[in-house]
Protein backbone atom coordinates (compact mmCIF):
# COMPACT_ATOMS: atom_id res chain seq x y z
CA UNK A 1 0.00 0.00 0.00
CA UNK A 2 2.85 2.58 -0.16
CA UNK A 3 2.67 4.02 -3.25
CA UNK A 4 -1.36 4.12 -3.06
CA UNK A 5 -1.62 5.70 0.94
CA UNK A 6 0.73 8.52 1.32
CA UNK A 7 1.50 9.38 4.73
CA UNK A 8 -0.14 13.08 4.11
CA UNK A 9 -3.28 11.61 3.13
CA UNK A 10 -3.87 10.43 6.58
CA UNK A 11 -6.05 12.78 8.14
CA UNK A 12 -6.77 12.58 12.24
CA UNK A 13 -9.51 14.27 14.16
CA UNK A 14 -11.54 15.04 10.99
CA UNK A 15 -14.76 17.06 11.76
CA UNK A 16 -17.46 15.88 9.45
CA UNK A 17 -21.00 16.06 11.07
CA UNK A 18 -22.50 13.93 8.58
CA UNK A 19 -22.15 11.41 6.10
CA UNK A 20 -22.23 13.39 3.15
CA UNK A 21 -19.59 15.55 5.00
CA UNK A 22 -17.36 12.74 5.76
CA UNK A 23 -17.73 11.32 1.81
CA UNK A 24 -16.91 15.17 0.55
CA UNK A 25 -13.44 15.25 3.37
CA UNK A 26 -12.47 12.15 2.01
CA UNK A 27 -13.14 13.30 -1.64
CA UNK A 28 -11.11 15.96 -1.09
CA UNK A 29 -8.18 14.63 0.00
CA UNK A 30 -8.56 12.31 -2.77
CA UNK A 31 -8.05 15.63 -5.30
CA UNK A 32 -5.36 17.29 -3.13
CA UNK A 33 -3.49 13.85 -3.56
CA UNK A 34 -3.59 14.46 -7.35
CA UNK A 35 -5.86 11.18 -7.70
CA UNK A 36 -8.71 11.73 -8.38
CA UNK A 37 -10.75 15.14 -10.26
CA UNK A 38 -13.04 16.89 -8.44
CA UNK A 39 -15.86 15.55 -10.67
CA UNK A 40 -15.10 12.19 -8.76
CA UNK A 41 -16.59 13.20 -5.37
CA UNK A 42 -19.70 13.57 -6.81
CA UNK A 43 -19.12 10.04 -8.19
CA UNK A 44 -18.36 8.95 -4.49
CA UNK A 45 -21.60 10.74 -2.93
CA UNK A 46 -23.64 9.21 -5.80
CA UNK A 47 -22.63 5.99 -5.32
CA UNK A 48 -23.41 6.28 -2.03
CA UNK A 49 -26.91 6.88 -2.18
CA UNK A 50 -27.58 3.79 -4.08
CA UNK A 51 -25.70 1.43 -1.55
CA UNK A 52 -24.10 2.15 1.58
CA UNK A 53 -20.24 1.51 1.80
CA UNK A 54 -20.18 1.07 5.88
CA UNK A 55 -18.58 -2.34 5.88
CA UNK A 56 -18.37 -2.93 9.81
CA UNK A 57 -16.41 -2.48 12.64
CA UNK A 58 -16.36 1.09 12.42
CA UNK A 59 -15.43 1.45 8.85
CA UNK A 60 -16.82 3.08 5.28
CA UNK A 61 -15.01 3.05 2.13
CA UNK A 62 -16.63 5.17 -0.33
CA UNK A 63 -15.49 5.41 -3.67
CA UNK A 64 -17.02 6.66 -7.22
CA UNK A 65 -19.13 5.17 -9.49
CA UNK A 66 -18.06 2.85 -12.41
CA UNK A 67 -19.06 5.59 -14.24
CA UNK A 68 -16.55 7.97 -13.14
CA UNK A 69 -13.46 5.76 -13.61
CA UNK A 70 -12.48 8.85 -15.57
CA UNK A 71 -11.98 11.03 -13.19
CA UNK A 72 -9.48 8.83 -11.98
CA UNK A 73 -5.61 10.08 -12.66
CA UNK A 74 -4.14 7.04 -10.25
CA UNK A 75 -4.62 4.56 -8.04
CA UNK A 76 -5.24 6.22 -4.50
CA UNK A 77 -6.47 5.70 -0.79
CA UNK A 78 -7.04 8.13 1.90
CA UNK A 79 -7.79 7.47 5.64
CA UNK A 80 -10.01 9.86 7.66
CA UNK A 81 -10.24 9.34 11.60
CA UNK A 82 -12.99 10.81 13.34
CA UNK A 83 -13.18 11.30 17.08
CA UNK A 84 -16.55 11.22 17.33
CA UNK A 85 -18.49 8.41 15.43
CA UNK A 86 -20.33 9.77 12.46
CA UNK A 87 -24.06 8.33 11.75
CA UNK A 88 -23.64 6.05 8.33
CA UNK A 89 -27.25 5.45 7.97
CA UNK A 90 -27.44 4.16 11.51
CA UNK A 91 -24.36 2.99 12.00
CA UNK A 92 -21.23 4.63 13.78
CA UNK A 93 -17.93 5.32 11.36
CA UNK A 94 -15.04 6.36 12.75
CA UNK A 95 -12.79 5.80 9.93
CA UNK A 96 -13.55 6.85 6.53
CA UNK A 97 -11.13 4.98 3.69
CA UNK A 98 -12.01 6.79 0.46
CA UNK A 99 -10.49 4.72 -2.67
CA UNK A 100 -9.97 5.61 -6.01
CA UNK A 101 -8.76 2.36 -8.47
CA UNK A 102 -7.60 2.52 -11.83
CA UNK A 103 -8.89 -0.15 -13.69
CA UNK A 104 -9.41 -3.34 -11.62
CA UNK A 105 -7.09 -2.41 -8.46
CA UNK A 106 -9.64 -0.83 -6.27
CA UNK A 107 -10.53 -4.38 -5.72
CA UNK A 108 -6.88 -5.62 -4.47
CA UNK A 109 -7.30 -2.18 -2.39
CA UNK A 110 -10.41 -3.35 -0.87
CA UNK A 111 -9.31 -7.02 0.49
CA UNK A 112 -6.17 -4.96 1.62
CA UNK A 113 -8.20 -2.66 3.74
CA UNK A 114 -10.56 -5.24 4.53
CA UNK A 115 -8.40 -7.64 6.09
CA UNK A 116 -7.31 -4.62 8.24
CA UNK A 117 -10.84 -4.24 9.74
CA UNK A 118 -11.81 -7.93 10.19
CA UNK A 119 -9.41 -8.14 13.16
CA UNK A 120 -10.49 -6.08 15.93
CA UNK A 121 -7.19 -5.69 17.70
CA UNK A 122 -6.03 -4.08 14.53
CA UNK A 123 -9.25 -2.06 14.30
CA UNK A 124 -8.10 -0.91 17.93
CA UNK A 125 -5.11 -0.22 16.85
CA UNK A 126 -6.27 2.15 14.15
CA UNK A 127 -8.15 4.21 16.45
CA UNK A 128 -5.90 4.32 19.16
CA UNK A 129 -2.90 5.81 17.58
CA UNK A 130 -1.84 9.54 18.54
CA UNK A 131 -0.64 10.73 15.19
CA UNK A 132 -1.29 10.39 11.58
CA UNK A 133 2.84 9.17 10.80
CA UNK A 134 1.56 6.61 13.68
CA UNK A 135 -1.23 5.52 12.11
CA UNK A 136 0.04 5.51 8.36
CA UNK A 137 3.02 2.81 10.54
CA UNK A 138 0.19 0.61 12.03
CA UNK A 139 -0.89 0.68 8.51
CA UNK A 140 2.64 -0.18 6.92
CA UNK A 141 2.68 -2.78 9.66
CA UNK A 142 -0.05 -4.65 8.90
CA UNK A 143 0.35 -5.05 5.30
CA UNK A 144 4.07 -6.58 5.99
CA UNK A 145 2.93 -9.27 7.64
Amino acid sequence: MTEILAPGDVVLAASAATKTDAVREAGAVLVRAGAVEPAYVDAMLERERSMSTYMGNFLAIPHGTEEAKGAITRSALCLVRYDEPVDWDGEPVRVVVGIAGVGDEHLEILSKIALVFADMEQVQRVLDAPTAAELYAVLQQVNEE
